[in-house]
C-alpha cells in the first residue's frame, strides 16, 4: 500500500489523497514529501489533468513536519561539521520550496480540500494551493504552531501569510505565539477561501477547477501589493514598531525563533516571493543550528509525544479502562480533579466530610461549564451530561466498584490515614489507591494501607483543569501494575505523566523549591527585591520568584518547611534553618503576611489595581550599596534549578531525562528555552557547567556545589542525552 494516492475523474480533475500507512496523522518526511512530488510532477505533465485537488484519508489533513524522524532536521550531525549541516538543512528546506513553486507555477489550478486539522507544514501546503476549502467545524485548527516548539514556519508560511493576510496583528499572533484558528477566522484572514458542510468539500473543490479557477498566485501577479501596506509606509511602520516591543517583552530575547520569524517577516515581504523563500530558509537553517531550538524541539515535541504515547508505561499489562474513580477530598485539588476525570466520561464519586463541602466540590465544575457555555465551547447539553457524572456526598459505600481512588486531603498524615481505611473498606482488592500529596514520601502513606503494592502518588498542579502535568510517584512497595493503570487514566484525561521514585518533595515540589528559594536567599542578601524580580522574568519563567511565593502562599510553604524540620528531628537528623525560612518565618509569624492568599505577602494586592512591591520590604532586607549584575542573579535561578535536578537524577528519583525536562516546563514553568534542566546543562556544556557552579558555590554558598555524578560525567566529557535514558 503506498502513503499517498491519486486518481483522475472522467471530468479531468485529480485527486491526490494522503493517507500514511501506521500513522494517526498525515506528516511531511522524506518518504511522503518525495512520493507527493513524483504525483505532482506526473499529473501537471499530464495535458489530461485540468486540475489537482490535495485531500486527506485521516480525520486531520496533515500535521506537519515528522520530526521525530532525524532525518527530517539531521540534529545528531550538527555539531560533527556545522557548516555541512547547514547546508544540508538549507538545501532540504529549498527542496520543499521548490516543490510548492512548482505547484504554484504549473498552469494548474491546486485545491486544498481542508477536511480537519492543518498545522505547520500541512497548511503551509494549503497555501502553495491557489484555493482552499475548509469544513464548516470550529475544531478544526489552521495554524502555524512552530514557534510553540522553537522553530519558524519554514516552507512559505513566512512569505504566504503576509501575502495572503496582509502584517496585521492577528497575523503577528498567528506567527510568533503559533496560535491556531478556526477555519471561520482562517477565512476572515484570508488564508481559507471557502467554507462548506463536511459532504461538499470535495464537490467545492472540484467546482473551482471545473469553473476555470485561477491558477496564479496574487503575488505572482503584476502590481502586487501586501494588503496591509509594505513595511516602509505610514501604515506599516506602525505594525512593526510595535511588533518589535511586543517581541522583547514577551521573549526577552530568550528565544530565537520568534526573532527569525520578525526578521523573515520583515525582509521577505519587502523582495518578490523567491528571494523571500531564500531569506526564510536562511533563517530556519540559522534557528535549527542554535541549541535552543534543538532543545525545545527534543523536549516540547519528541519527548512530548514520546511521553503522551507510553513511552514510560510498564509494556507487560493490558490496558486499564477506568470507569469509576472516588476522590475523597472535594476541594480545590479535589475538584479539579473531579472536572477533569468527568470530562474524559469517567463516572466520579465526590467525597467529603459533609455534604456542603462536596455540593461545593461539584459546584466547581458548574462555574467552569458555565464559563465555558458563555464562550460558546460547549452546549447546555454537554454540560448536564458531564455534571451527571460526579456525584457528590459523604457516603464512602458508593465507592463500590471504583477502579480508582484519588486521595486529595489535607496534607496531614492523621487525616490521610483516616480516609485511606475508610475507602480501602469499600473497594476491590485490584482497585488502585492514588494519593494526590506534594510533598509527603508515599512509602510513609502506604503503610496506612492494606494493599501498598496498588498505593502510588497522583501529583496533580493546580488549577487541574488547565496544568497538564501530573507527576506518579512510586512508593517502595508499589507495583508495575499500579504503575500501568495509573498511567493509563492520566492519559485518558489527557494529562501528561512523568514517573518519580519516592522522596521528600518528590521531584517537582523539591526542584520548584530552589526557585523561590533563592530568591528569597536574594532577598535576604540585601539585593533589590525589584531586580530580583526583573531577573526572574528575564530568565524566562512565567513568574518572578517572589510573585509566585506569594501565589503558592507563604504560610504553605513555611508550614512544608516546620513539618519537614519535626520529621528530621524524629528520625534523629540535624535540620539547619535556611535562609528561605527565616524569611518565611518573618512573613507569616511576625508580618502576618501570607501571601495572595490575604492580599499581603511580598507584594501588595490593592481592591482594583495593580499588585505592587510591599514598600516595607525594602526597610526590612537592607539593600546593598553594590547591586549585582542581573546576568548573575539569572544564572543563579536557572543554576539552581538545574543542580537539584542532577541531585534528583543522582539520587534515583528520575529515571529518565525526558520526565526531568519535561515535568520541569509543564510542572512548574522552567524556562522552556533551556529545553528543561537537564538540557540546559548539555546547552551550557557539562564542563563549563561545574565550573561555573564551582564559582557559584564559593560566593554563595554550598547549595551550588555540583554532585559527584556531575563532577564525574564532566570529567568524562558526557552529557546526559547523548547517554542512554535510565528507564528508556
Amino acid at each position: 500500500m503506498t502513503d499517498i494516492s491519486y486518481k483522475v475523474d472522467s471530468d479531468g480533475v485529480a485527486i491526490i489523497t494522503w493517507d500514511l500507512e501506521n500513522r494517526s496523522m498525515n506528516v511531511l518526511n522524506a518518504q511522503s514529501v518525495n512520493e507527493y512530488r513524483d504525483i505532482v510532477e506526473k499529473l501537471v505533465k499530464d495535458d489530461q489533468v485540468k486540475g489537482i485537488i490535495i485531500a486527506s484519508a485521516k480525520e486531520a489533513f496533515i500535521a506537519g513536519a515528522d520530526l521525530t524522524s532525524n532525518d527530517t532536521f539531521n540534529f545528531d550531525k550538527i555539531g560533527e561539521d556545522k557548516v555541512a549541516a547547514a547546508q544540508t538543512i538549507y538545501d532540504g528546506v529549498m527542496n520543499l520550496n521548490n516543490l510548492f513553486r512548482a505547484m504554484e507555477t504549473s498552469g494548474k489550478p491546486f485545491v486544498a480540500a481542508i477536511n480537519g486539522h492543518a498545522l505547520g507544514g500541512g497548511l503551509e501546503i494549503c497555501l502553495a494551493c491557489h484555493y482552499r476549502v475548509a469544513i464548516d467545524n470550529d475544531r478544526i485548527q489552521i495554524g502555524q504552531p512552530e514557534a510553540k516548539i522553537g522553530l519558524i514556519p519554514g516552507a512559505g508560511g513566512t512569505q504566504r501569510v503576509p501575502r495572503l493576510a496582509g502584517v496585521t496583528q492577528d497575523v503577528m499572533g498567528f506567527l510568533l505565539a503559533g496560535n491556531p484558528v478556526t477555519p471561520k477566522k482562517a477565512m476572515s484572514m484570508g488564508l481559507v477561501n471557502e467554507i462548506v458542510e463536511k459532504d461538499m468539500l470535495i464537490e467545492a473543490s472540484k467546482k473551482y477547477i471545473l469553473d476555470n479557477g485561477k491558477s496564479v498566485q496574487p503575488w505572482d501577479e503584476k502590481g502586487f501589493r501586501l494588503p496591509s501596506g509594505a513595511p516602509y509606509t505610514p501604515k506599516g511602520m506602525m505594525i512593526w514598531a510595535a511588533a518589535s516591543s511586543s517581541l522583547r517583552k514577551m521573549s526577552y530575547g530568550n528565544y530565537p525563533a520568534q526573532k527569525a520569524i520578525l526578521s523573515a517577516l520583515y525582509e521577505g515581504v519587502q523582495v518578490p516571493i523567491d528571494a523571500g523563500l531564500r531569506i526564510e530558509a536562511r533563517q530556519m537553517t540559522k534557528v535549527i543550528m542554535d541549541p535552543v531550538s534543538r532543545n525545545m524541539v527534543r523536549s516540547l515535541f519528541v519527548n512530548m509525544q514520546a511521553l503522551n504515547k507510553g513511552a514510560r508505561r510498564p509494556k507487560d499489562f493490558e490496558k486499564y479502562n477506568v470507569k469509576k474513580v472516588g476522590i475523597l477530598g472535594a476541594g480545590l485539588m479535589g475538584a479539579g480533579i473531579a472536572y477533569v476525570t468527568a470530562k474524559a466520561g469517567i463516572e466520579v464519586i465526590l467525597i467529603d466530610q459533609n455534604q456542603e463541602g462536596a455540593d461545593k466540590g461539584k459546584d466547581y465544575s458548574v462555574k467552569l461549564l458555565d464559563k465555558a457555555l458563555s464562550r460558546k465551547k460547549t452546549t447546555e447539553e454537554k454540560k448536564e451530561k458531564l455534571l451527571d457524572l460526579i456525584t457528590p456526598t459523604t457516603d464512602y459505600a458508593k465507592l463500590n466498584g471504583a477502579d480508582l481512588i484519588i486521595e486529595a486531603v489535607f496534607e496531614n498524615r492523621d487525616i490521610k490515614a483516616d480516609v485511606t481505611a475508610k475507602a480501602e473498606s469499600q473497594i476491590s482488592e485490584t482497585a488502585v489507591f492514588g494519593s494526590n500529596t506534594s510533598t509527603l514520601p508515599i512509602t510513609g502513606l502506604a503503610k496506612n494501607s492494606s494493599r501498598p503494592a496498588n498505593f502510588i502518588g497522583v501529583h496533580y498542579f493546580s488549577p487541574v483543569e488547565k496544568m497538564p502535568l501530573v507527576e506518579i510517584i512510586m512508593g517502595k512497595e508499589t507495583s508495575q501494575e499500579t504503575l500501568a493503570k495509573t498511567m493509563d487514566y492520566v492519559q485518558k484525561i489527557k494529562k501528561t505523566a512523568i514517573v518519580v521514585n519516592d522522596s521528600r518533595g518528590f521531584f517537582t515540589s523539591r526542584v520548584f523549591g530552589t526557585y523561590t528559594g533563592e530568591g528569597m536567599e536574594m532577598l535576604a542578601e540585601g539585593i533589590n527585591p525589584a531586580l530580583i524580580e526583573n531577573a526572574g522574568k528575564m530568565t524566562g519563567m512565567p513568574m518572578a520568584p517572589l510573585a509566585l511565593m506569594d501565589a503558592v502562599a507563604l504560610d504553605l510553604a513555611y508550614k512544608v518547611g516546620v513539618q519537614t524540620k519535626k520529621d528530621y528531628e524524629a528520625e534523629g537528623k540535624e535540620f539547619p534553618i535556611s535562609e528561605p525560612q527565616k524569611v518565611l518565618e518573618e512573613f507569616v509569624e511576625k508580618q502576618g503576611r501570607l501571601g495572595k492568599k490575604n492580599n499581603k505577602g511580598f507584594y501588595e494586592y490593592p481592591e482594583n489595581g495593580k499588585k505592587f512591591l510591599w514598600p516595607e520590604l525594602f526597610k526590612l532586607y537592607d539593600q546593598i550599596e553594590d547591586q549585582p549584575d542581573v546576568e548573575i542573579l539569572k544564572q543563579r535561578l536557572l543554576y539552581i534549578q538545574a543542580l537539584e535536578t542532577a541531585k534528583c537524577y543522582e539520587e534515583n528519583v528520575l529515571t529518565d531525562v525526558r520526565d526531568a525536562d519535561i515535568g520541569a516546563i509543564l510542572g512548574w514553568g522552567m524556562a522552556p528555552w533551556t529545553g528543561g534542566p537537564l538540557s540546559f546543562i548539555d546547552m551550557v556544556g557539562i564542563k563549563e557547567f561545574v565550573a561555573e557552579a564551582d564559582k557559584l558555590a564559593q560566593k554563595y554558598g554550598d547549595r551550588f556545589t555540583p554532585c559527584k555524578m556531575l563532577r564525574d560525567m564532566a570529567e568524562k566529557n558526557e552529557s546526559f542525552h547523548s547517554n542512554s535514558n535510565k528507564a528508556a
